[in-house]
């Protein structure tokens, strides 16, 4: 079986057995996708208690944990994890049974072929990205957070790694020609430039990314896109579906 869900940001009661019944049902070849902003590899500098609680409580659970990134993730860490290969496509191992799945690779799970692809602009930056050695760091902390402007930290609560880079686009490309330019399923964390715009948000607008998985969109076959980013829960096309609490069955 493979089940999908959008957004967690750490928040994992989702997967609880009142919530998440089903997984009574499962094993550890069965599987539950998340599509982005997992943020289960978060902390600054190593796991810490609260991080190895979770992920130890997910890697227990009778199901398998994937994932691909969001926009908040700790890239730092997240990327130094070794990379392994899996079910035909490239990870980060996190735990035997929680896999980050990489950008621009093909996945073989449950007899459907599975395209990956992480990522996605933070949109909650009007108050910019804060250096942590700037003179006047603390200062300007506190100005934001009086006026209530949102902003983020490089290294610390923002990556530049959240977009993807040409050998990551290319890679996927490359990828998806291996397999004819044909997929089952397509998982990433935001959505094409046209399907975005089908969303109505004025405040996504379209970076590498968006263009990139527009590019996708209109040269690979597909049964169904799935995608979280937005925060919502809606059959966006009859082929494109945004996920953010619901949990689905999709084999």
């Amino acid at each position: 079986m493979i089940y999908i869900t959008g957004d967690c940001h750490r928040e994992y009661r989702r997967f609880n057995t009142q919530n998440f019944p089903e997984q009574k049902e499962m094993t550890k070849e069965d599987y539950v996708i998340v599509c982005g902003d997992f943020g289960g590899v978060w902390s600054f500098e190593k796991e810490d208690k609260e991080e190895k609680h979770l992920l130890d409580w997910l890697e227990e659970k009778p199901f398998t944990t994937l994932y691909v990134d969001g926009n908040h993730e700790n890239f730092d860490r997240l990327y130094g994890y070794p990379i392994e290969n899996w079910q035909g496509g490239k990870v980060h191992k996190i735990r035997p049974s929680v896999l980050h799945l990489m950008r621009g690779q093909v996945f073989e799970i449950c007899n459907r072929s599975i395209f990956t692809f992480g990522g996605a602009s933070s949109h909650d930056i009007s108050g910019g990205i804060l250096e942590m050695d700037t003179p006047n760091f603390r200062r300007e902390i506190k100005r934001l957070n009086r006026v209530g402007i949102p902003y983020r930290i490089n290294h610390w609560s923002w990556w530049a790694q959240e977009l993807p880079s040409k050998e990551e686009m290319e890679e996927g490309r490359k990828n998806l020609a291996e397999h004819n330019n044909t997929v089952d399923f397509i998982v990433t964390h935001c959505c094409a430039s046209s399907t975005q715009q089908l969303l109505g948000r004025e405040e996504f607008e379209d970076d590498i990314e968006t263009r990139y998985l527009e590019e996708i969109r209109q040269n690979i076959n597909f049964k169904k896109w799935f995608f979280g980013h937005y925060h919502d829960n809606q059959n966006v096309t009859e082929k494109e579906i945004l996920l953010y609490e619901q949990v689905i069955r999709i084999a």
